[in-house]
């Protein structure tokens, strides 16, 4: 039997996560500023429901079997051409109609104490929205410091090479969920290049330098300084070439509320990290009864680079059989 959706609580008395197993959904954070006052930083609903309706534009989810844009919905590995659903205009997007976002994963391992944690497992199957090969997924949640999230992603393929990357697509807002929009929130993103888009949203394959253009974002800036020239607004995928690291993992972005002074360091392994401004998000009613509306919240989606699995100057996204995929993600927040 198929567990039923619900919502699990990790708390270490500093920060609390609230995550279902729809999806390895977060749908709450509670994480205090320089006076420890709380706020809920992540966009979502109260209630399982509108998830499970498909209201939310990815809030909070693990996206997945492959993250981002395919172009056409279309691939071929090992000499077999294959079919995805097309739902993002002519791409496929997200792992298709019903990604890793929208299924139920199995919790396969809870602790609690001072470093809870919290695992998911989800079984996908050979040929699941076209993709090729039985493929077993876990994401383990913890809290391994006072005001720390960290997220281990893993996926070993059973019996074919698949592509695989998987995103989390958790909208942030470090003033509160419910406080308007981010673009006086501050980033710096450790990434001297983007991979530059069509008019599909589809990487050309170029490799562009940041240098003297809006995306810009080696020293820290607001985000809405140049948003307006930037056509639609932020929704491109960053090269985090530019080193620093700690315990493996490369800093991918340091985003800052200034009127909370709540900070989120990310840190990740993966090569690179959909900058996204939520261009999109059009008047969703949220929790507590918010409205959420454009650029009511920025994610910030380390990745496998969009449309790897046609684009050969793009690091492989491909896994073979018995190989792991691993990607670990680590929320460092402080005031």
């Amino acid at each position: 039997m198929a567990a039923e959706p619900e919502i699990f609580e990790l708390s270490n008395g500093r920060i609390t996560a609230k995550i279902a197993n729809w999806g390895a959904t977060i749908t709450s954070l509670l994480v205090p500023d320089a006076q420890g006052d709380l706020a809920d930083v992540v966009l979502g609903f109260d209630t399982l429901e509108p998830y499970l309706k498909g209201m939310a534009p990815y809030f909070g989810c693990i996206v997945g079997r492959v993250a981002n844009r395919i172009k056409n919905g279309k691939f071929g590995l090992n000499g077999v051409e294959y079919s995805l659903p097309i739902n993002n205009g002519p791409n496929s997007l997200h792992g298709g109609l019903k990604g890793f976002d929208k299924v139920v994963w199995d919790v396969v391992e809870r602790k609690d104490g001072e470093y809870p944690s919290i695992t998911f497992q989800y079984d996908s199957k050979d040929g699941e929205e076209g993709y090729p090969g039985d493929v077993t997924i876990r994401a383990m949640y913890s809290l391994p410091e006072a005001t720390t999230l960290r997220l281990d992603m893993e996926a070993i393929p059973v019996n074919k090479a698949t592509p695989i990357s998987l995103a989390q697509h958790t909208y942030w807002n470090l003033a509160g969920h419910n406080s308007g929009s981010i673009l006086d929130h501050s980033i710096q993103i450790w990434g001297k290049h983007i991979t530059p888009v069509d008019e599909n949203t589809i990487p050309t394959g170029e490799i562009m330098p940041v240098q003297d253009t809006p995306f810009d974002f080696t020293t820290e800036r607001k985000i809405g300084d140049r948003i307006n020239d930037v056509p639609g607004g932020y929704d491109h995928n960053y090269v985090l070439d530019l080193g620093e690291e700690k315990d493996g993992l490369k800093h991918a972005a340091k985003l800052k509320d200034t009127s909370s002074s709540r900070t989120l360091d990310l840190w990740t392994d993966a090569p690179g990290m959909q900058f996204y401004t939520a261009n999109y998000v059009d008047g969703i009613t949220g929790k507590g009864g918010a409205v959420y509306g454009k650029h009511a919240g920025v994610c910030l989606e380390t990745q496998g680079f969009p449309d790897a699995i046609n684009q050969p100057n793009f690091p492989s996204v491909v896994v073979q059989p018995g190989a792991k995929y691993k990607h670990t993600m680590l929320f460092e927040f402080s005031a």
